[in-house]
């Protein structure tokens, strides 16, 4: 190492003649649950809104988003549509997911509801946003493990 010049490394490695063994062909992860429910998103960072709203809209789910609570209120009071799945932040601006689920239930009361946050569960409970039992997933998530939960909680 010089100063103003940086740093130089060497590694050296073993030659080795053989060829590496190569990988199976084929898809090695199973096949993701599908659905045709209508769900509503309510997510104000944008991106994981899109990402939520992407994966939903691929595995065939009518997807309605919102960036707010009293957005997704406004959705969901217009009535015109059955609405099988709140997925929302627990965390918004506004109207957080608690208070935004209680009062859509009040307007559906058969909705299924699936919360997401950047905090644990057990925190969430704790600051008395969320009732234990409550369907959760943990931000950030991998888009399998959202479209598995949300078919959970659909079929539950």
């Amino acid at each position: 190492s010089e100063v103003g010049h940086g740093t130089t490394f060497k590694i050296f490695l073993p030659r080795v003649e053989a060829v590496a063994p190569t990988a199976p062909a084929g898809d090695a992860s199973p096949e993701l649950p599908r659905g045709s429910e209508t769900v509503l998103v309510a997510e104000d960072e944008p991106g994981v809104r899109a990402l939520a709203a992407r994966v939903m809209r691929q595995q065939g789910y009518r997807v309605l988003e919102a960036a707010n609570g009293d957005e997704a209120l406004r959705i969901a009071e217009r009535g015109a549509e059955s609405i099988a799945l709140l997925l929302t932040d627990m965390m918004m601006p506004q109207i957080g997911g608690k208070i935004l689920a209680e009062q859509i239930r009040r307007l559906r009361p058969a909705i299924k509801v699936l919360f997401i946050s950047g905090y644990t569960d057990t925190a969430i409970i704790q600051h008395q946003q969320m009732t234990p039992g409550s369907a959760f997933l943990q931000k950030p998530f991998a888009p399998a493990t959202l479209a598995r939960k949300v078919r959970e909680v659909l079929d539950t």
